[in-house]
């Protein structure tokens, strides 16, 4: 019987991730059998007779049960009855908030947050932060656990061949430490993790880039046990997502980002601050090419956006901020609500997780009130705003997501310039005020030094303010009528903030159940139970006796035992099934507390003991590589066009693929290709969201020789068909090119942009050589977003149903500060790429990658002429013939010398 009762237990993944079983454990299981008594009626009744998963035993108590019988038979039927009950289908979400340091630790603990994540020292998406070490893991799981909160560790990166080793190290630590799961972007890492551990938990990263059913269905293949979602998903979509995944039987829950910076570029497909300035996006290490201004040119003219407003920072887009929309987020079924910031301060994580933590549990009590109130709004402004917006969430609104007049924090708006008059300024009021406020004046140029200064005084005319400030404060000849006026500091409000977590001395208290048992001549019998699944029973040192005045009542026993100040709890609900009018002295009743709390502390800090197998080892997981033979190498060409389709069908390129705009024309050119007796292979779009399979369709239509997938739909979808792995699948080691070419029984994969020469040549000897195409020759595809430029600067439509297409009618461009024009498109999705303006060549790497057994290189080309793309192939094929050098012909076409994504990339 104890099989099956642990069979079922073990059958409950949110019963062992609730810790349950760690209660079971600790009051032992031995006893278990006693449950076989005759059933009692009055507690069976409220379990789900009808769950086919909890054995009949389980419904079954003692008629007299012990204090130990009933703590087994309670945490059973709580465990059932969270598992099974209908009420409790659409639960609270996990509110997960960022930590770069221990203060930031401490701040998200304090103000309510129930997971939060956090960096080592390696191997993640924040490597600007301060991070944590691995010798830091056992005390701070200790001090969150302790508090009822889990740790999550980023290892949100590419990891790249010869990192592997350090990273199976990283992992042995991070689970022997008790850590609650690992956020990863990398599909080898996710092997590795389970063939070192089958339970360790794996969380797949927004890195990931997963925005439908098949995205998360792919990461179930690959041992995630739950899905970040990419920012840009609507509710909508998530719907949509829930419901597929249901009926595909896949129960990963999902989690969503709620609030913070929006990266403006899907993340994990963004490779502009490698492609501008050597820094990884896939490596934690992103510049903000997205916060920097752009001016927009369309076919040769820069478009005046407005001078007064200076809408120049075209690809910033304001912060996330998912609160009005939180009820909506519940409804979803999401299992968690993430919050963006682990570069940002401890005052940020506290300010931020509270309002949430608030918000959050108004909703839960009433998930049809939009009421948000501007308190929290101001809270979150003053915390850090770009300008606060709802995101993708209520769905595209490209005039809405990007205001474009500055890309850096601003705070609270106060309100525009009226009057500058012997040293003071006059606006009219749109947000609270008061002495010793910090304030900046915005006249429209960001990139610019700006006034501002502390408000010494403030004097209150009607709805106009006239504000002074300290003698030589200000240069009042920089400041101007129409000047915005933003509140970018509240002494106040901070110090408030701090106090939320300063000193030692718990701030949040998270609740605990308990339930008395007794009867004259026993012993009192306390269950204590937190929310996490945790369970404890305390009895008292002395029997009770028959109470003459005094007796324990539940507003005695409530007011003796609720007193856990200076604890982390507090409690909630407390069931009496005291059979009598007995007594037991106050002392005792306090002693009990004490042990209540003392017992909960030492469960909770007990480490997660994941399985483990020490003998398991990275070499096991590697493929095997056969001996190499020099390669034969063919060129492959890429276009965008049927005009440059056309110029290389001039050429002896033999094999070419073929990425347009509108899939329906690729059935014209595969005609085109055929007729000249050539092989074709046609690409889908990088992304694709619930309901566009559609597009799939098209270019399956088009009946080309192959495809170039870019996502986990397209894996699915073009299954059974001639298929090469694409750069956005990023293949950065041995282990995630073995899954793709094994399991999706691909042609070849295309090597990730991310790495440099030796890291390449890293990877060509760690696997089959030929698996690998290398694209030698590209326009590096820098940010690809679901923000439309055309629709959001060139119409006054909200998306495709309104815009009149500009993309469709324009050759455009966005200019850099340096100069640099980098070429805008857009794909059949409405998604936009920007393509730097500059190509780059690896050609001097040609003969090392050849001498490697690399046999395809890909030319790609983005807006050249007819005329450039035969010249450029040309020159390429006399690199392949011997007849130039690399250095050659990368000064021939005045092309930049790097091949990947930084000069030392390659």
């Amino acid at each position: 019987m104890l099989e099956k009762i642990a069979f079922w237990l073990l059958s409950l993944p949110k019963l062992k991730q609730s810790n349950y079983y760690i209660g079971l454990n600790y009051v032992g299981l031995s006893i278990l059998p006693l449950i076989l008594e005759p059933i009692n009626e009055q507690k069976a009744s409220i379990l789900d007779e009808s769950a086919p998963s909890f054995p009949a035993c389980l419904r079954r108590q003692p008629a007299h049960p012990t204090i130990i019988e009933t703590v087994i038979f309670s945490t059973l039927m709580h465990a059932a009855e969270n598992e099974t009950s209908p009420a409790n289908l659409l639960r609270c979400p996990e509110l997960l908030a960022p930590a770069g340091h221990w203060d930031c630790a401490k701040a998200a603990v304090e103000n309510g947050a129930d997971a939060i994540y956090f960096g080592l020292d390696r191997f993640n998406a924040r490597m600007r932060a301060q991070n944590f070490t691995e010798a830091d893991l056992p005390q701070l799981m200790e001090f969150l656990h302790r508090r009822g909160v889990k740790g999550y560790v980023t290892l949100n990166t590419l990891i790249f061949p010869a990192e592997l080793a350090e990273a199976e190290q990283y992992l042995r630590t991070i689970i022997s430490a008790g850590v609650d799961a690992a956020i990863v972007q990398d599909i080898g890492i996710c092997r590795l993790i389970r063939h070192l551990s089958p339970d360790f938990p794996i969380h797949a990263s927004t890195q990931m880039t997963i925005t439908s059913a098949a995205g998360v269905e792919f990461a179930q293949t690959i041992g995630c046990q739950l899905v970040v979602l990419a920012r840009e998903c609507s509710i909508k979509e998530i719907n949509k997502i829930q419901q597929q995944i249901a009926e595909k039987n896949v129960s990963l829950p999902l989690e969503v980002f709620v609030h913070g910076a929006l990266c403006v570029a899907y993340s994990g497909q963004c490779l502009t601050s490698e492609s501008l300035g050597g820094r990884s996006a896939n490596r934690g290490e992103c510049a903000q090419a997205c916060r920097m201004p752009y001016e927009l040119i369309s076919d040769g003219q820069v478009i005046d956006l407005g001078n007064q407003d200076n809408r120049k920072y075209l690809l910033s887009p304001q912060d996330l901020a998912g609160l009005d929309v939180l009820p909506e987020l519940v409804k979803t079924g999401v299992s968690c609500l993430k919050i963006e910031g682990r570069l940002k301060s401890p005052e940020y994580v506290a300010s931020v997780t509270r309002v949430y933590r608030q918000a959050l549990d108004r909703a839960m009590s009433d998930l049809e009130s939009t009421d948000q109130g501007s308190e929290d709004r101001y809270n979150l402004e003053m915390a850090f705003s770009r300008g606060l917006y709802t995101g993708w969430f209520e769905g595209i609104n490209n005039q809405a997501l990007v205001h474009a007049r500055f890309g850096k924090k601003r705070g609270v708006y106060l309100g525009e310039v009226t009057q500058i008059c012997n040293e003071q300024i006059t606006l009219r009021l749109q947000a609270p005020l008061k002495p010793g406020d910090g304030v900046v004046f915005d006249s429209g140029h960001p990139e610019a030094s700006e006034e501002g200064g502390r408000i010494y005084t403030i004097d209150r005319q009607g709805q106009d303010a006239i504000l002074a400030f300290g003698r030589g404060a200000l240069n009042f000849k920089r400041i101007h009528l129409g000047d915005r006026v933003w509140k970018t500091s509240d002494p106040e409000l901070d110090h408030q903030v701090r106090q939320t977590y300063a000193g030692d001395t718990p701030h949040f208290q998270r609740p605990i159940d308990l339930e008395i048992y007794g009867d004259i001549g026993q012993t009192l019998g306390v269950i204590a139970r937190d929310r996490v699944g945790h369970v404890v029973q305390v009895e008292s040192e002395m029997l009770l006796v028959e109470a003459h005045s005094k007796p324990l009542t539940s507003d005695r026993l409530q007011e003796q035992l609720g007193r856990l100040g200076n604890t982390p709890f507090c409690l909630d609900c407390l069931t009496n099934h005291l059979n009598s009018s007995v007594m037991l002295p106050v002392s005792e009743l306090n002693r009990i507390r004490r042990e209540i709390v003392a017992q909960l502390e030492t469960l909770r800090a007990q480490p997660k003991r994941w399985q483990f197998d020490s003998n398991a080892m990275l070499s096991e997981l590697l493929p095997v590589v056969l001996d190499r033979t020099v390669a034969s190498p063919r060129l492959l060409v890429l276009v965008r066009s049927l005009g440059q389709l056309r110029a290389a069908l001039e050429t002896d390129i033999q094999t070419l693929y073929c990425e347009f705009e509108d899939p329906r024309t690729y059935k014209q050119a595969v005609q085109l290709v055929r007729q000249h007796g050539k092989e074709v292979w046609v690409a889908p779009p990088r992304i694709i969201k619930p309901g566009e399979n559609w597009i799939l369709q098209q270019v399956r239509d088009a009946q080309a020789d192959g495809y170039l997938v870019r996502n986990y739909d397209q894996l699915q979808f073009f299954e059974q068909t001639r298929c090469i792995g694409d750069f956005s699948l990023n293949v950065a080691n041995a282990l995630t090119a073995d899954y793709l070419m094994q399991t999706f029984v691909l042609e070849r994969v295309t090597a990730s942009y991310d790495l440099n020469i030796s890291q390449l040549q890293d990877l060509l000897t760690s696997a089959s050589p030929d698996w690998f195409e290398v694209t030698i020759h590209q326009h590096m595809p820098m940010f690809h977003m679901e923000h439309c430029v055309f629709c959001a600067f060139m119409s006054d439509g909200t998306d495709y149903t309104n815009c009149g297409r500009p993309c469709e009618k324009h050759d455009v461009k966005l200019r850099d500060r340096v100069g640099t024009e980098h070429i805008l498109t857009a794909d059949a999705g409405c998604r936009n790429t920007v393509f730097n303006g500059k190509a780059q060549t690896g050609a001097e790497y040609f003969q090392s990658l050849v001498k490697l057994g690399v046999n395809h290189f890909r030319i790609e080309f983005v807006n050249e002429a007819p005329e450039h793309i035969k010249h450029t192939i040309e020159c390429y094929q006399k690199l392949l013939k011997g007849e130039i050098n690399g250095s050659q012909l990368w000064r021939s076409l005045n092309l930049q010398n790097q091949l990947g994504v930084t000069r030392g990339t390659f």
